[in-house]
């Protein structure tokens, strides 16, 4: 390899991971979304760090009001995704899943971002079998509801909240198992 490629190829990785871009899987189909591909840490935050109930309304895919606070109650999970996400491709069938595991004890709302219209966000759903309405943010700007849990880069995210709306855990990055999912929940849970 001569010295010039293997420089420019130097340079290439040193700019990816500046960016922030954890993997080169992260960057099919983004379609120049600016989205940053998160590393799928779990972050669990302890009953008395959580703060204040996480306050957002908007519309969702259908163009109807809806509020996260009409959630409360309950535990939630915000999965945050696009349609034109590989990776939130690749883990919706695990979240369908956990969902199916949960049951009613736990509510899901999503949040589609940075697609352009509502049409290829109601086609996801429909291809992956979601139930659960999503706020729509095509400017990504639904996801400045959660600083400190997220940024608002971060697609896809998964956040559960507490009964009270409060931010209990998180993954930035894909949702590796179902079975991970239904845990952080049934943790949340537990915190009662």
């Amino acid at each position: 390899m001569s010295r010039r490629v293997l420089s420019s190829v130097v340079v290439a990785v040193l700019l990816l991971t500046a960016s922030g871009c954890s993997s080169l899987h992260g960057l099919r189909g983004t379609e120049g979304k600016g989205y940053v591909v998160g590393n799928g840490a779990i972050r669990s935050i302890a009953v008395a760090d959580r703060g204040g109930p996480v306050t957002l309304s908007g519309r969702d895919l259908n163009g109807k009001p809806i509020t996260l606070e009409s959630f409360r109650g309950k535990p939630t999970v915000v999965n945050i995704w696009g349609s034109w996400c590989a990776d939130c491709h690749a883990e919706q069938a695990d979240i369908v899943s956990a969902a199916k595991r949960l049951g009613g004890r736990v509510r899901f709302v999503g949040i589609d971002t940075r697609d352009s219209g509502t049409a290829q966000a109601k086609a996801y759903n429909q291809r992956y079998g979601i139930t659960w309405p999503s706020f729509f943010s095509p400017g990504g700007e639904a996801l400045l509801a959660f600083p400190g849990i997220i940024g608002p880069n971060s697609i896809p995210s998964t956040i559960v909240l507490d009964a009270q709306g409060r931010p209990a855990a998180a993954i930035n990055g894909g949702v590796p198992t179902s079975l991970t999912l239904v845990q952080m929940v049934q943790d949340v849970m537990g915190d009662g």
